[in-house]
């Protein structure tokens, strides 16, 4: 009796189906991407939706890695009266409680100081917003977490500031065997196939121009297969996918 022949399903095929929007609405919420009024609906459905509630799980659990990547950071002492001092603030120097004087919070002229420091701070607001106003809108921004296909970890991320040029950052990916390459592919909605980016190390952080493709655009699929040790010698993906994700607008 002759094995079967027909191919196993895509690893992506989850991603293809009537799951996409759920998907894409969990990692816009962990993401902090959504507008107030969507947020809202969200937490509201997370109290009955299940379904959305196991995918805000998993995406949670597949960014939590990335919180690692940047170290926390103390502010200098010096940093909060600097800002009082922009702002035109004076903090004034401590009343002794003595009986007979003024309590330091009764005084006139703390008081005044506190008005002008707010008057201050309100201007130097509307100046800062007044300034983003007139600037041109920020260019599109875009994110891609790669994750093996069957236990969703995370192995690689993808940060798009422009839509012309990517940066691969490695979260911990398995380097290739000695005869072996790891091979970065895309493909956008409606292009006829996968396009190579290149041959990638793991643990090698790499930037990628876009000059002769097409913008990036949301939804773009994203993936890492294990190839022969010069690459695929089809231009088309060989081997196994290690790794695949699809582009996030973020902004």
């Amino acid at each position: 009796m002759k094995a079967s022949t027909t191919p196993p399903p895509h690893p992506d095929a989850d991603d293809r189906g009537g799951d996409d929007e759920l998907d894409r609405l969990a990692a816009e919420y962990v993401l902090g991407t959504l507008s107030h009024a969507s947020r809202q609906g969200v937490e509201r459905r997370l109290a009955t939706d299940t379904r959305l509630a196991e995918r805000v799980q998993a995406w949670e659990t597949r960014l939590h890695p990335m919180t690692s990547l940047v170290a926390p950071v103390e502010p200098a002492p010096a940093t909060w009266p600097r800002i009082a001092e922009s702002v035109g603030y004076r903090v004034p120097p401590p009343v002794r409680a003595d009986r007979g004087r003024t309590r330091w919070w009764l005084a006139l002229p703390v008081w005044r100081g506190f008005a002008l420091g707010a008057t201050a701070c309100a201007v130097v607001l509307a100046v800062l917003l007044g300034r983003q106003i007139m600037q041109p809108p920020p260019a599109p921004r875009y994110v891609v977490v790669l994750a093996e296909p069957r236990d969703k970890t995370p192995g690689w991320l993808i940060q798009a500031s422009t839509d012309r040029r990517i940066t691969l950052i490695p979260l911990g990916a398995q380097a290739a065997p000695p005869d072996r390459a790891l091979q970065f592919w895309t493909k956008g909605d409606d292009w006829a196939g996968p396009v190579s980016l290149g041959l990638v190390q793991a643990g090698q952080r790499v930037e990628i121009p876009f000059d002769k493709l097409p913008a990036l655009q949301p939804n773009q699929l994203f993936e890492i297969t294990l190839e022969p040790a010069t690459g695929s010698p089809i231009g088309r993906p060989t081997g196994p996918i290690l790794y695949i994700g699809r582009a996030l607008k973020v902004s």
